[in-house]
């Protein structure tokens, strides 16, 4: 099974992002800062303490758009305001998307929370925003057999990125789910942006439930 997991940057270049998924010959993909604006398209504006982001209003939407017989699961981590091209202010969800070609045959989903709970903004904060997981149970089309996927955008922290008390709970949070979600039998691929340094003690944890870390310190950044 072919699975790619991209941090989408709430779709802030979907021209690029839209004309790789299609070609990248993925049966699963996972993206972290996936965005969503009921009734909306197009572009709206993100703004917290530190920037000003453009972002798609419904990025979940856009790519759903880009993949026949798609399968699709969204979980909002949070929500706020975003203002539009007019300046109308909007309430946005944002989270975390999985998108499967339709002939892979999806066997269980289920989300979770690793840090917080989803909250609603009435301005975005910087740090300490909630975090989701997402996995997914499917059956790979090449060997069919079963395989657990897990994706999350991991805790941001405008300190950094090295260990913290509120990351080795979520690591904690992380492995728990994994091992009440995942089979005796499944393939188990976790994956996504962690906001981690390569030496963090999440890996340790997971490592303690039986995955190897395939990234080490290599770069993860695309071109």
């Amino acid at each position: 099974m072919r699975i790619v997991s991209v941090n989408a940057w709430g779709g802030a270049r979907y021209d690029d992002l839209a004309a790789w998924i299609p070609r990248s010959d993925a049966h699963v993909v996972c993206l972290q800062e996936v965005t969503r604006t009921e009734g909306q398209t197009g572009w709206t504006t993100f703004e917290d303490g530190e920037r000003s982001l453009p972002q798609r209003a419904n990025l979940f939407d856009d790519v759903r758009t880009l993949i026949p017989d798609v399968q699709s699961h969204f979980v909002a981590s949070d929500a706020g305001p975003v203002t539009d091209a007019a300046g109308r202010r909007l309430r946005q969800d944002f989270g975390l998307g999985i998108f499967v070609l339709g002939h892979v045959e999806v066997l269980e989903t289920a989300t979770t929370f690793v840090h917080g709970e989803f909250a609603e903004h009435e301005e975005w904060t910087v740090s300490e925003r909630p975090r989701a997981v997402q996995g997914l149970r499917a059956l790979d089309p090449l060997t069919g057999s079963p395989v657990c996927i897990v994706h999350l955008h991991g805790l941001r922290d405008s300190a950094g990125k090295g260990d913290t008390p509120a990351r080795e709970a979520q690591a904690a949070r992380l492995a728990e789910f994994i091992t009440s979600f995942r089979q005796p039998d499944d393939l188990v691929v976790v994956a996504g942006d962690l906001n981690l340094l390569p030496g963090s003690s999440t890996f340790d944890v997971l490592g303690e439930i039986g995955l190897i870390d395939l990234v080490g310190d290599a770069d993860t950044r695309t071109s």
